[in-house]
């Protein structure tokens, strides 16, 4: 192999790895989203757990108990997998990184769309619960 084309080999690589890496961003977390309804009146946690299963069910994610309190949220798309952890109450809930496949998460870094679908996420549980 020449030295001009192992020095092109060499600058594809390198620009392929950083485009891979301009893909990653830091892992969107929702902390105590407070829950407030138009109206002002209160929820039960029930309600706010029905909410949240209607929101991540009408957006593709399949919502299962994980405990007293707690939901697991798990997202297939193509060949990629988000699992978060939905604690919640009556006053408030939160969506937490749990695991992913084929992401590319590393050292709270992960794949820019977990991060649109965690936020898409978090709009449709406010918008359930806005029409409570």
């Amino acid at each position: 192999m020449t030295t001009n084309l192992r020095a092109a080999v060499a600058a594809a690589a390198a620009a392929f790895v950083l485009a891979a890496c301009q893909s990653l961003v830091p892992v969107y977390t929702v902390n105590d989203a407070a829950i407030s309804t138009p109206s002002g009146h209160h929820l039960t946690a029930a309600q706010v757990r029905s909410a949240i299963i209607t929101a991540g069910t009408s957006l593709g994610w399949h919502v299962v108990d994980a405990g007293p309190g707690r939901l697991e949220g798990t997202l297939h798309l193509r060949t990629h997998t988000a699992v978060v952890d939905i604690p919640y109450g009556a006053a408030k809930y939160s969506i937490l990184y749990r695991s992913s496949e084929d992401l590319q998460a590393a050292d709270g870094k992960i794949h820019k769309n977990y991060n649109g679908w965690v936020q898409n996420l978090d709009r449709q549980i406010r918008t359930e619960i806005s029409r409570l």
